[in-house]
């Protein structure tokens, strides 16, 4: 298995990274941040506190981290870490994955981008500060990602307070029509191998969290004509927005891995993997399921906690099993604690007989080490428990009270098991 470190990895772009690795038997996977990031909780093999992408012994540090463990391959993931390891490439000391330097240094600038394709494919009229100006314009920062410093200036008050006295904005004609972002895949020989446009149905903190396919014959031919320009090597994408005719314009380009990649690679398109054996000088090849998917966001909990054990006592009814159907979140944590090599034994005060019951559930009876059942009300479930070096799991309120009380170990209700399940991979 060939090592893979992520740089920045608890980006979105790291987040994505190690959603489509993370599983694969081709590749190891290791992340390190700058900050106890969100990587923390989904990166096994996790190495924080190096120092940030713009500091001086950035580079050193991360070239102290790949003799350390041996790694192969260097992901950036983030916009500043794509040129800043583009441009050190010779230095250090694993491939890094992405496309030639030169192509990254115009990709990081907005201005570079729309100078090198002018003429190429449609880019927006820019214009100088001061200049006799027609409203609304389009402001954004040349250096940036996302959306985030990005303003739709329709008046010169607006204007005056957001681009006037500020350094480093690009302004543009404003683009009202639909924005798009085309993923694509170009492989060491040059072949544009995949391209397919998604919409940004909703965004969050400059971000796409809701995104949905789009077929436009003009995102075939903008990517076409983009690398047949500029050298990609990989993963890449590119926005484009519709001027008020309809025309595509393109807005920006970054050659590196996008968060919401995931919708394509739903679909059976890898981007990090294939760059990975495009990076390794394999021939690769690509295509994908013919569905429908759309990929939607949010927030969601990890947890990280101090609770150390050996067994876990579990309920039957209602738990394990609820509503006539296995609970697929609780079988997850059992199944992670037998990877763990922990006990796991039932207590329920099931009436049916519980071996027919499991057979009826597909529940195979080898992953428990025992199984208590209770037949009468009164015998209390804590007279089985024989470990404090244990958790109770159970979906009644007065079954955790009593364990609680007279075990003196952790108890969970079935709500509660996701602080339990362990997300690094």
């Amino acid at each position: 298995m060939k090592k893979v470190l992520v740089f920045p990895c608890g980006s979105e772009i790291g987040l994505e990274i190690n959603r489509s690795l993370a599983d694969s038997t081709h590749f190891e996977l290791y992340g390190a941040s700058s900050v106890d990031d969100h990587g923390l909780y989904v990166y096994r093999n996790y190495v924080g506190g190096l120092p940030n992408i713009s500091d001086d012994d950035c580079i050193d540090r991360i070239n102290d981290v790949i003799d350390r463990y041996g790694i192969d391959f260097l992901f950036p993931a983030h916009d500043s870490a794509v040129l800043s390891f583009a441009r050190n490439a010779e230095k250090l000391h694993a491939v890094v994955v992405t496309s030639p330097l030169e192509t990254c240094e115009i990709c990081r600038s907005k201005l570079k981008t729309y100078a090198r394709l002018s003429g190429v494919v449609p880019v927006p009229a820019v214009y100088e500060k001061g200049a006799d100006l027609t409203f609304p314009l389009f402001a954004k920062p040349d250096v940036g990602q996302g959306s985030r410093g990005a303003h739709k200036i329709t008046t010169q008050k607006e204007y005056d307070y957001f681009v006037a006295d500020t350094d480093g904005l690009v302004l543009s004609e404003f683009l009202p029509g639909a924005e798009f972002t085309v993923d694509c895949f170009t492989d060491r020989h040059g072949h544009l191998l995949f391209c397919k446009g998604r919409r940004r149905a909703r965004i969050s903190n400059g971000i796409s969290v809701h995104a949905v396919p789009v077929d436009h014959p003009g995102f075939r031919t903008i990517a076409e004509s983009i690398n047949n320009s500029m050298t990609f090597r990989g993963m890449w994408f590119f926005q484009v927005k519709e001027r008020a005719n309809g025309e595509l314009v393109l807005m920006e380009i970054a050659p590196r891995i996008a968060g919401t990649m995931g919708l394509f690679r739903g679909a059976g398109v890898n981007f990090a993997q294939l760059s990975l054996f495009d990076a390794m000088n394999y021939d690769v090849d690509v295509f994908m399921n013919e569905c429908r998917i759309e990929n939607d966001r949010a927030l969601y909990a990890c947890y990280k906690t101090d609770i150390d054990y050996d067994t876990i006592y579990i309920d039957f009814d209602d738990t394990i099993t609820s509503h006539g159907k296995v609970n697929p979140d609780v079988m997850r944590l059992l199944y992670q604690a037998r990877n763990q090599n922990k006990h796991i034994i039932i207590i329920s005060r099931h009436t049916s007989n519980i071996q027919e019951s499991m057979r009826n559930y597909c529940i195979d009876m080898n992953l428990f080490d025992d199984i208590i059942i209770i037949d009468d009300k009164s015998t209390k479930k804590s007279s089985f428990i024989k470990t404090r070096h244990s958790i109770f799991i159970d979906d009644s309120f007065a079954e955790r009270k009593d364990v609680f009380n007279n075990c003196g170990i952790p108890v969970f209700s079935v709500d509660a098991i996701e602080v339990l399940i362990d997300n690094r991979k």
